[in-house]
Parts: structure tokens; sequence; C-alpha cells
């Protein structure tokens, strides 16, 4: 498909919301700065904004653990002191107010409250609160070297939810689309990442790129104590207990334009083709366990794959206050690459997370475990710091022991763990268009690697590579 074509389709899935939502009346009061214990709170994928932190990012919503007992969902008045507190705020919120000390990243994972909130699109229709939220990102990228390429692409997200009231339960519907299938089934350049395929070869140095459908499950949240309820997600296409908050969601990578290269350590599953999570939710703590089919997505990314539940997962998350988030889980994943398919995994993961309304950060460690084979481990730390409304700072420091680099299997270095080490930092700039929603970012970022010598043949001696980025969200 013509890069043409791309951007043109990912326009019109960043706008589509916009239509929607012009058809649905507003509440009496702006939802756009509501921080509130909602299961629509706005996503937290790319937080660190004047009310909003996230590309898009599908995932912010809180549902579980949230006491909506003294909350008036039939007028979705529930937090007015909050929404007025909030619209009237400049940037850099830090909604101390609010008792409930997280939100929701992607999936049921949980990321701290004091992230800055943001804007989306909010509407009542019936009994049902409807929230939008997106953008389209315009790149262009060059990594230096012989494994070095350089593309101009497109990405786009695009999340969809709704929520309401059921006979002493609360539904939440959520999706999440993205039109990066229009891309080449090789993606993009992303020097030293790895995993999945394109015809069939594995991809090495780029980053595929993501599923049409990104998400498509509901959520049903009862309460049974103050402050305390039980819950169970699941759908089609979701994500299971495990690892931290996916990239795209985490306001510490609010502005940062490329995936980790640890990806396939951290949230490689926050596309799965079927998942069943169940879990018990207070506002300190959350424990749950999922089943879901273990196999990463194929190539064909335009469809549904079939359901399966054969892996599982285990996550304990902790939100002690507004500022901080932290999670560990396990799971077992069966068959998870096409190209290691007599290999099952079991993947260990840790994570914080801090933020302040200005500053994001995370940190985290993941040991994939192979079976037979060895254990491979990755550290990731990424940080957003927004200078001001209009200026941030970002950077991310990970390091990985990736045995596919070489894929090759005539080569003697193929199979053989290198350790690598990326470090990227960037500048965005953001401004609003108009009195909506809408906003432009512009920005770019700048990677230096640390590699063993026995790759100098291979990637050079010194690859390092950058990338520009403009984009348009709904929502900062």
């Amino acid at each position: 498909m013509s890069f043409r074509l791309n951007v043109a389709a990912s326009l019109l899935a960043a706008a589509s919301p916009v239509a929607l939502f012009a058809q649905a009346p507003m509440a009496g009061h702006d939802h756009a700065g509501h921080q509130s214990a909602s299961p629509l709170t706005p996503p937290a994928e790319n937080a660190g904004e004047t009310m909003d932190h996230s590309t898009m990012d599908h995932g912010a919503m809180v549902h579980a653990g949230m006491n909506h007992s003294g909350m008036d969902h039939s007028g979705m008045d529930h937090a007015r002191h909050n929404a007025e507190a909030l619209a009237s705020a400049p940037n850099h919120v830090h909604p101390s107010d609010t008792a409930q000390p997280y939100v929701d990243g992607s999936g049921t994972a949980r990321l701290p409250a004091a992230q800055a909130p943001m804007r989306g699109l909010h509407a009542m229709s019936g009994d049902w609160m409807l929230m939008a939220h997106g953008n389209i990102q315009l790149n262009y990228t060059d990594h230096k070297g012989p494994r070095g390429d350089d593309l101009v692409y497109a990405t786009s997200i695009l999340m969809l939810a709704a929520e309401r009231e059921l006979g002493g339960a609360r539904l939440t519907l959520r999706s999440m689309l993205s039109l990066e299938p229009t891309m080449s089934a090789r993606g993009y350049p992303n020097l030293f990442a790895t995993g999945e395929t394109a015809g069939g070869a594995a991809l090495v140095d780029r980053q595929h790129p993501h599923d049409l459908f990104m998400e498509l499950a509901a959520r049903v949240d009862v309460d049974i104590a103050p402050g305390t309820s039980v819950f169970l997600y699941g759908g089609p296409v979701g994500e299971p207990a495990l690892g931290p908050s996916a990239f795209m969601h985490r306001a510490s990578a609010h502005y940062n334009p490329e995936p980790p290269i640890t990806h396939h350590w951290f949230d490689s599953t926050h596309i799965t083709y079927g998942v069943v999570t169940a879990g018990v939710s207070s506002p300190q703590w959350q424990l749950e366990g999922s089943a879901f089919r273990g196999r990463e997505p194929d190539e064909e990314r335009w469809g549904i794959e079939t359901p399966k539940l054969d892996s599982w997962s285990v996550r304990l998350s902790w939100t002690p206050t507004t500022n901080w988030a932290a999670q560990v889980s396990h799971g077992f994943l069966k068959n998870p690459e096409t190209l290691h398919g007599d290999q099952n995994e079991h993947r260990t993961t840790a994570s914080v997370h801090y933020a302040d309304g200005a500053l994001s950060a995370t940190a985290a460690f993941s040991a994939k475990n192979r079976d037979p084979g060895d254990t491979l481990t990755a550290w990731l730390g990424e940080i957003n710091y927004d200078l001001t409304p209009r200026h941030s700072l970002f950077g991310r420091v990970e390091n990985v022991a990736n045995d596919e680099l070489i894929p090759d299997h005539d080569d003697p270095l193929h199979d053989v763990p290198f350790r690598i080490t990326k470090m990227q930092a960037g500048y965005a700039w953001n401004t609003p268009i108009g009195d909506g929603p809408v906003h432009l970012a512009l920005g770019g970022s700048v990677n230096l690697y640390a590699k063993p010598a026995a790759l100098d043949a291979v990637y050079g001696d010194n690859p390092w590579g950058y990338t520009l980025f403009a984009r348009l969200s709904l929502g900062r």
C-alpha cells in the first residue's frame, strides 16, 4: 500500500471520532479535564500534557476498584468539582483531591492518578457515558549503519469507550483501532528491535505495524464492600494481566516517537486474540489472573484471529498514593513466536511508575525464560518532563539480551545472545488547535547504542539514528 494511502487512511481514523461525537449531546459540565474515578478517565498512554497525556493511547480508563457508590452516574455529574477545578487549571494538574490513587492503563493495568489529566471527546447518550481519544502521527526516521534504513511513515490509534450503570454493576465497553496495517508488513526501521515476521522472515531492526483491532473488550465491575470490587474483563481482542501498561499508554513515553526495543519483553501481549481476566480491586491493591492466547498476532493484520485460552498469567498491582504505581507479574505463554514454534515462554516482570503532573517516569525489569532455551533479561527506564505547558523533554534507556539479531541459521552468531543498550533523548513542542480538543505536537529524538564488538561487522562501529514527528491528537 502506498505511503499516500497510509497517511490518508490514518487521517481518516483520527477524524472519525469527531464525526461520531458531534451527534451525541454533551454533558452539562466539562468532562475534558475530568479526573474522577470513572472508568472513562482518559488514557494515560501518552501523558504529560495539559489535560492529556497520551497519544491516545487507548487505555487510561479507570474501571476496577473505583468507589462509584457516591457518584451520580445517571446524570454523569459524579465529579463536577474535579471537572471545574481541572478545567480552570492551566497545566500540570495534580489531582490530589481525587480519592482514587490510580487511573487505568492498557488492559487492566494501573498507572498513577497524578499524571496530568487529558482532554478527549466526552458525551452522554441516554444512560451511556461515551469517550473518544486518538492521534495520527507523521514520522521521518533515519537509522545509520549497515543495518540502518530511513523511512517516512504514519502511525495512528483511536480509542472509543462507553460506560453505564447496570443494576448494581458497572459495564464498560472498550475498543482500540489502528490503520497501521495500510503500511508494509515490514513496518518501519527501529535498530536492534526484533519480533514477529513479514513474508515468513523474521523482522529484525524493524517495528511491526499494529493490527486494525488492538482491543475489542468489555469489563464488568461489582462492588462487594466499601472501596472493594470484583471485576471480569475480556473479549476477542484484549490484554492479559502481564507486565506494565503498554508503552503507548505510559505518560513517561507520551512524546517518544519510537517503540522500545524491549517491547517483546514487557508488553508484546497488549494485542492478544482471546483474553479473560478476573480480579479483586481496592484503591491501593489489585490482584488478578488471566487466561489468554499465547501466540503473537500473525502477519494478516486486518482481521481477528481465532481466540484461544492456552496460556495464563497473574499480576499484583500496588498504588499507595496518587504519585506511585507498581506491579509484579508472571505468565506462561504457549508457543508465542511463529519462528520458535516449539518453545514456550515463562515471563516475569516488575515495574514502578511515578508521576507528579509535570514529571512522569517508569522503571521496569523483565526476564523471558524460553522453554526449552535460555533466560533473556531486559531493563527499561523512561521519563517525560513538561518544562512548560508547551515544551517537553523525554528520554529512554534500555538494556536487553537479544538472541534474534542474526536470523541467518548458517551464521556462527545465529542464536547467540548479545546485550544491547539503547540511549534516547528528545524534545517536543505542542499547542492546541483552536478552542477544541485537537492538539498539534512537533518534536524529535536522537539515539545512541552500545553493543559488543562482535557485532561491528554487522552494525558498524557506531550506529545511531534519529526520528522527527508531527502529531495531531484528540487531547494533547
